[in-house]
Order: structure tokens, then C-alpha cells, then sequence
């Protein structure tokens, strides 16, 4: 089943202990649609400008992902974004931030994406969430990400958002911001107090928590010796769950599981190398052989 995903299409430049890339794709949008695109076909919404390379257009409509929603806007600049990364690959700097076109972003909606059953609202502010979720109403599935950002400017529009969607997913420093609590547990279930079924939390190399009424259980990282980049996991992990969803078309329990495992492994090729170009060498193959392997670690 088809999956739309709203978000944003960047240029990145990424700064690691060992190596260095200029201009390389990026963009929650981007990373998600192509860690679900292993698994359904995808529809993306976004908006660049007249700098971004037609290349990359044609890098991710290989992928059978569907370009149509994003809009060039003339005379603009595309997002970007630049930061280093510390020893320890976990905690990073932001150096540069440039919204450009991606400040004014205000998805219109053509018909055959109004149709979308299942739909992920990537990194964006919760008005604009809002309003795509307006454009959606015969959504099966909708969830949601966030940040600290709009944590702390738009609190209250996120408390709409969060009454009206089916999942959230942020990360643990989000999360007990959101919550206002520094214990996980706690949080996770104050947070799907607030309004969704379920809550996933991303908690990096220690992998996710996932939260419903009736479940809460811990999905760990699969062990990744080699880590170049870890921009865009937390959106691959999103991509590799919601891929999984909709291409199955149901969400109950042990289907969340699944997907959540396999977000965790999309992840884990993510970082193995600069943008996409790790899952870029990869196939649906690689991911399930290495899901298996992860299935065994589980087991005792």
C-alpha cells in the first residue's frame, strides 16, 4: 500500500571525526522515503529550490519513489544544514542552519495524494502537520514527528497534533522534555496519555521503546561496528517501521513489532556510511538477512 511521507528535502554538510562531505543528500523526507521504499512505494512531499541538483531527483525516483509532491521554487534555496559530530558519534554540533524555502513550507496537496491511507509527518512544525493532516481524512494510519523546537514554541499546537494522530516518534531527550520527566518509562506513558496509540521513542545505539495502552517493550540497536554517519538513522528507522506497516497494510501488535525491528536494522545500515549511500548498496535481501540476525540475538 502506498505511503505518503511529509517532510524536509535538504543539502547536508557533514562533519565526522575521521571524514568530511560537502552538499550530500539529506532531509527527514529523504531518508524516510528511501528506507520505506525497500518495502512499499512511497509518495513525498517537500519543497526545494532552483540549487538543488536534478540528479538526486532522479537518485531517488530509481527507488520507485514518487517526486510529483516536490515542489521548485523559483529564485529559492534549497534547506541546508551543517554539523560535526563528536567522538563519541552520539552527540553532535549544529554549525549552520538555513531554512530558505523550507521556512515558507506550506504543502497543497494534489488529489492523488489526498487518497493516502498510510502517512508520516516528518520533521516540520506542528501547524504545518496540522494542515496536511487536514488533507488527509480517509487516513488509515497517520503519525508524527517532532522536535525540541516546537516542543518549546508551539507546545500548545502540539497538543493538538498529538490528540488527532495514531503514533508519535521523537527521541529521549524529546521525550522527557515533552513529558516534563527525566524517567523514560514515565514519560513514554504520559506521552501516549496525551493522545496517540502509541509512542516510540528513539534512543540511538541503545535502540527504541515503544509504548501503547496495553505494551511497552524495548527494541535494541543492532550491534553496527562501523559508524561513518549518523545523520538521518532516526528517519530511516522511521522509514524501515512505516514501510513495513503499509506494505502490509494493518498495524496491530505483533505487526508494530515487526516494523520496529525493521526500522531498528535500516538504521543500522544508515550509519555505515555518508547520506544514503550505505542503503544505496544494499537491497531488501541484505535487510532481511540481517533482521534474521537480529532475531537470534533476541532469543534466549
Amino acid at each position: 500500500m502506498p505511503l505518503l511521507v511529509v517532510g524536509s528535502v535538504a543539502l547536508d554538510c557533514v562533519e565526522t571525526p575521521t571524514a568530511s562531505r560537502d552538499d550530500v543528500l539529506g532531509g527527514s523526507a529523504v531518508f524516510f522515503s528511501y528506507a520505506a521504499s525497500f518495502f512499499t512505494p512511497v509518495k513525498v512531499i517537500g519543497t526545494v529550490g532552483e540549487d538543488w541538483p536534478t540528479a538526486h531527483t532522479r537518485f531517488l525516483e530509481e527507488r520507485n519513489i514518487d517526486t510529483s509532491g516536490i515542489e521548485t521554487i523559483p529564485g529559492g534555496k534549497t534547506f541546508r544544514w551543517r554539523g560535526r559530530y563528536l567522538p563519541n558519534m552520539n552527540d553532535r554540533e549544529t554549525l549552520e542552519v538555513h531554512l530558505n524555502v523550507f521556512g515558507e513550507f506550506k504543502p497543497r496537496l494534489a488529489a492523488h495524494h489526498r487518497d493516502a491511507k498510510f502517512v508520516f509527518l516528518g520533521n516540520a512544525s506542528p501547524v504545518t502537520q496540522l494542515s496536511v493532516l487536514d488533507q488527509v481524512p480517509n487516513a488509515s494510519l497517520t503519525v508524527a514527528d517532532t522536535m525540541d523546537l516546537w516542543i518549546n514554541i508551539q507546545r500548545d499546537e502540539l497538543q493538538e497534533l498529538l490528540r488527532r494522530v495514531d503514533g508519535l516518534v521523537l527521541n529521549d531527550a524529546e521525550a522527557k522534555l515533552l513529558a516534563e520527566d527525566e524517567n523514560l518509562v514515565r514519560a513514554g506513558h504520559a506521552i501516549r496519555k496525551m493522545g496517540p496509540k502509541f509512542v516510540v521513542i528513539k534512543k540511538g545505539e541503545h535502540g527504541a521503546m515503544f509504548f501503547s495502552e496495553h505494551e511497552m517493550y524495548v527494541m535494541p540497536a543492532y550491534p553496527t561496528p562501523q559508524v561513518l554517519d549518523p545523520t538521518g538513522a532516526g528517519d530511516s528507522f522511521a522509514g524501515g517501521m512505516m514501510g513495513h506497516l503499509a506494505a502490509l497494510g494493518r498495524f496491530d501488535p505483533q505487526t508494530l513489532k515487526e516494523a520496529l525491528a525493521y526500522g531498528v536494522i535500516t538504521a543500522s545500515f544508515t550509519v555505515e556510511d555518508f547520506s544514503l549511500d550505505r542503503l544505496a548498496s544494499i537491497g531488501r535481501h541484505d535487510l532481511d538477512r540481517r533482521l534474521g540476525e537480529y532475531r537470534q540475538m533476541l532469543m534466549f
